[in-house]
């Protein structure tokens, strides 16, 4: 996926794109978590949604 900031309308299903605030708003909302939370998340396992849930879900 482009990460284009003016692309804001489409996802990617399989990757959190960190450095944008508007993926950090859509998955921590998405995941259910804090922006801060997502960012440590995606620190620790990388950008692959199924890690970060994985990893969010071990760490409640």
């Amino acid at each position: 996926m482009n990460y284009d900031v003016r692309n804001s309308g489409r996802y990617d299903n399989e990757r959190i794109n960190a450095i944008q605030d508007h993926e950090i708003r859509y998955w921590s909302n998405a995941l259910g978590c804090t922006p801060e939370k997502l960012r440590r998340a995606v620190t620790a396992v990388g950008p692959l949604v199924k890690d970060v849930r994985k990893w969010l879900a071990e760490t409640k």
